[in-house]
């Protein structure tokens, strides 16, 4: 499984996206190392008072412990390990001790809450960093794993055709509906078949390529960059279907993503949105696909504004558990 993974377009964790930057696995390793450092200076914060931290040189840590030979498997898991570490210390800190004090060796003095705060900011611009990896490595997961997904979701669950059949009654006969993430096409086929027109799309070629060799119309596009106008009519959609496909988008592009939606949908157009809820994002292997992709999880408030914010006036939330235990948000959205 790993083999068919890595053969693909997927990058390897260590490649360089260019000279002078460090590859996903280099960056990994410094986070790692990153949070193991906060780790032991809040402890030393904690147990002595006003500590001097010792001088450390992330360019000279990453040279001296050799990140590019490291086992990626094996830093997946001390990167998870380290950050679950030092999140369990801060949830142990209580009351005055958020004021104790500790200095770097160039005079940097720090309570433990600015240097929360300082953590915090580090691991979200490392975060920057690398989110061009994500959608690359999503979408190859996906490729290696078409027909493995196809088979796993060829079966219709009740909770989505419940959204379907909302769907449709909140649309005229015959409506044109733009899908984002059209996967094998089992949605697909089903709004079809209770009198939509659809037009198939998904980010990921393997999909496409099937969907084509099954006999349908479809498109390679990302709603983040590409065209999303009907080829087939100069005319906006009457709606938009996107089931379990935007949650791999990541939260700071998911508001361009849904605004770009709005621009080629018609006033009055309908917007169906399933969404996992829950707080954050992370990679995950579960399910039919057995390599990691990138989830983005949402609150029903955030959400709300969000799509707000983009031309959509959410007219109906319904909430679902799936049969993992996962929480699923269902919304309906109306084109202003």
């Amino acid at each position: 499984m790993k083999e068919r993974y890595s053969s693909g377009d997927a990058p390897h964790p260590r490649r360089r996206p260019a000279d002078g930057v460090w590859s996903p696995l280099e960056y990994a390793c410094h986070v790692r190392d990153v949070n193991r450092l906060f780790l032991e200076r809040l402890r030393l914060m904690l147990g002595e008072d006003d500590p001097t931290f010792a001088n450390w040189d992330q360019d000279v840590a990453a040279v001296d412990d050799d990140y590019l030979s490291q086992d990626p498997e094996t830093v997946a898991r001390e990167v998870t390990e380290a950050a679950d570490a030092v999140a369990e210390a801060y949830a142990a800190v209580a009351g005055e001790q958020w004021q104790r004090a500790g200095m770097r060796s160039n005079g940097d003095r720090f309570t433990i809450d600015t240097f929360a705060r300082y953590h915090l900011h580090d691991l979200v611009h490392h975060a920057h960093d690398v989110s061009h990896v994500t959608k690359r490595v999503t979408v190859a997961s996906y490729d290696a794993f078409v027909e493995e997904y196809a088979e796993g979701t060829r079966e219709m669950p009740a909770l989505v055709q419940e959204a379907i059949d909302r769907f449709v009654a909140a649309l005229p006969s015959g409506a044109r509906v733009l899908e984002v993430g059209s996967g094998p096409g089992r949605d697909a086929r089903a709004l079809e078949d209770a009198g939509l027109s659809v037009r198939r799309t998904d980010i990921a070629p393997g999909f496409v390529a099937l969907l084509r060799a099954d006999g349908y119309a479809a498109d390679t596009v990302d709603p983040l960059t590409d065209d999303l106008s009907d080829p087939e009519r100069d005319a906006p959609y009457d709606g938009v279907w996107a089931a379990a496909s935007l949650i791999h988008v990541r939260r700071e592009d998911f508001p361009l993503a849904v605004r770009r939606l709005a621009a080629v949908t018609a006033a009055g157009g309908v917007f169906h949105l399933a969404m996992k809820e829950g707080d954050g994002a992370r990679f995950s292997t579960h399910g039919h696909v057995d390599a990691p992709r990138h989830f983005t999880f949402w609150r029903e408030q955030p959400l709300r504004a969000v799509l707000e914010e983009a031309g959509w006036s959410v007219t109906r939330v319904d909430r679902a558990t799936s049969p993992r235990g996962e929480e699923w948000l269902d919304l309906i959205a109306s084109r202003r």
